[in-house]
């Protein structure tokens, strides 16, 4: 492993991260008071600042940028997340979100709990979970009683919790890939290890004009759902530019306790679910709409499929609501916005639909660990895998039969190579074996949990969904969970945004192996050479 090419992406990347630090510190400075944006934000950008240029001067070489490989692509991306992650907590541990050094009268094993809800939160929202632990037992700003604690917090880390999730949306990576791909080289690699699979296609000629496309896209959609929220939904521009925020990333975090039924609005929930359902498509084929591109997008096969597996979840799920004597226009508004809140993992509730049949319960567990599109914002395991491994198996059945006949798997007429199969495969087995291994991880930490909880917590942390199901729905947070759940599940988060196999890489002992330069015979004749003196030269 290469390290210095390591510091050198981490450097840039906790450079990149203090931007954004500073500028939520001026907004809270506007928005709370100066006092508030200098103890939580000010420190985070020093610190971020600091270790990346330390980083950048200490552990790097003169020819670093042309020593990028896979491995070190792979590497750095699976812990850019976490470090990420660390930086963007101080500001909730900081600020008073939760219990921290500054808040008044707090025991060190509040302070370290405290921390602890700090990391969750953080990673819920760059991995754009949306699972909150903001509660009235946990964080020192809500008084016990019926106030809305989420919206007790500070304007200004308001605005930062939603803004780690529009930058998770789009990948911290491929924001870093505009200027990575430039000073370093080995932009490809980084967009490989980014979006695990076959959701990379190249818009543009070279990879940082993808990048800037894709952004300069995710930015507008962000822009237009802002003034739509504000000027037809009526919500305040605070709560607007927030939700904009948090929906195009797929992200589900609220300004209000109640998420989006606070707001009872059918003009609200309707803006949400348009661009809920975009967020979801991948953004390859929403940049050839917008170029007018309408022949080769409609003959997208996963976007056919992601139309027909929402129709057909929003109708069973009208019949389940309907069969409980709710109307239909209720059950079909209930039905169609939390079917494509939890289908796309956006995770906003309009209602509380934890008391609903159980069979209610199943199509959202479905959804939650599907997802939606592959190059989408949405988490899950993605409709394009899900219908790739479908072929593969079908392929397999018609062998035994056939023995001697030759398929080949092909997705929009174009045929999917061996190696891409075998990572969809494999990414298909990690899957399931992580999902065991962490449902009996967690029920160990949580033995008093109920079995729907337990199963629901894990699908919604993998795909990167938010609200689960049980004791964990949408009209409760993940506050209860001890810490040690809650550091089980963020870990389940951070695999889930890196679709598991990069960050099983991560903790693969090969990757950290140190690498031994292996003399061949020439070299290994000329070193003798210079060893032994010449009997000319004598």
């Amino acid at each position: 492993m290469r390290t210095d090419v390591l510091s050198m992406i981490l450097g840039w990347t906790l450079i990149a991260l203090a931007i954004p630090l500073a500028a939520s510190g001026i907004a809270t400075a506007f928005l709370d008071n100066i006092e508030l944006a200098l103890i939580a934000f000010a420190v985070p950008s020093i610190i971020s600042l600091t270790l990346g240029v330390t980083m950048l001067t200490l552990w790097t070489r003169t020819n670093t940028s042309e020593r990028l490989r896979d491995k070190e692509a792979f590497a750095a991306v699976a812990l850019v997340w976490p470090l990420a992650v660390l930086i963007g907590s101080l500001p909730f541990w900081l600020g008073g979100v939760f219990v921290g050094p500054f808040t008044g009268d707090a025991t060190m094993l509040d302070i370290g709990r405290g921390a602890v809800n700090s990391w969750f939160e953080s990673m819920s929202g760059f991995t754009t979970t949306g699972a909150t632990v903001i509660s009235h037992n946990m964080s020192p700003n809500c008084i016990p009683g019926p106030m809305d604690c989420i919206n007790a917090q500070p304007r200004g880390l308001l605005l930062w919790r939603s803004i780690t999730q529009w930058l998770g949306g789009m990948g911290i990576i491929m924001l870093g890939m505009m200027v990575l791909s430039r000073i370093i080289g080995g932009g490809m690699a980084l967009a490989r290890a980014e979006l695990t699979g076959t959701s990379l296609s190249k818009l543009k000629p070279k990879l940082q004009q993808t990048a800037l496309a894709l952004w300069s896209l995710y930015i507008v959609l962000t822009i237009v759902e802002m003034l739509l929220l504000k000027f037809l939904g009526g919500m305040t521009l605070f709560d607007s530019v927030n939700h904009a925020l948090t929906t195009v990333a797929s992200g589900g975090f609220s300004t209000r306790d109640a998420s989006i039924g606070y707001y009872d609005s059918l003009t609200i929930e309707s803006i949400i679910i348009v661009f809920m359902f975009i967020a979801g498509v991948n953004f390859t084929l929403i940049w050839l709409f917008c170029m007018r591109e309408f022949k080769r997008a409609s003959k997208d096969e996963e976007f056919k499929n992601y139309l027909v597996y929402l129709i057909v979840a929003i109708c069973a799920m009208v019949l389940a609501l309907m069969a409980t004597e709710i109307s239909l226009g209720n059950s079909l508004r209930y039905s169609l916005f939390n079917v494509i809140s939890i289908g796309t993992s956006t995770g906003y509730s309009s209602t509380d639909y934890g008391a609903w049949p159980i069979v209610t319960q199943m199509i959202f567990l479905t959804l939650m660990i599907v997802g939606a599109c592959a190059g989408s914002t949405s988490g899950g395991l993605k409709l394009l895998r899900i219908n790739l491994a479908f072929k593969v198996a079908m392929r397999e059945i018609i062998r035994i039969g056939q023995p001697r006949r030759i398929d080949r798997i092909r997705m929009n007429g174009e045929v999917v190579e061996r190696h891409q199969l075998g990572l969809i495969v494999g990414m298909l087995f990690v899957w399931i074996g992580l999902f065991a291994i962490s449902c009996v991880l967690l029920a160990i930490c949580m033995p008093n949990e109920s079995f729907e909880s337990i199963i629901s917590v894990v699908a919604s942390s993998l795909g990167n969904t938010g609200p689960a199901l049980g004791e964990f729905g949408p009209s409760n947070t993940w506050a209860e969970m001890n810490s040690g759940a809650l550091l089980i599940t963020s870990i389940l988060m951070w695999f889930g945004r890196l679709e598991l196999l990069t960050a099983v890489i991560l903790l693969h002992p090969k990757t950290w192996k140190k690498e031994e330069k292996i003399l061949t015979e020439r070299s290994a004749v000329a070193l003798l050479r210079r060893i032994i003196p010449s009997k000319d030269k004598e």
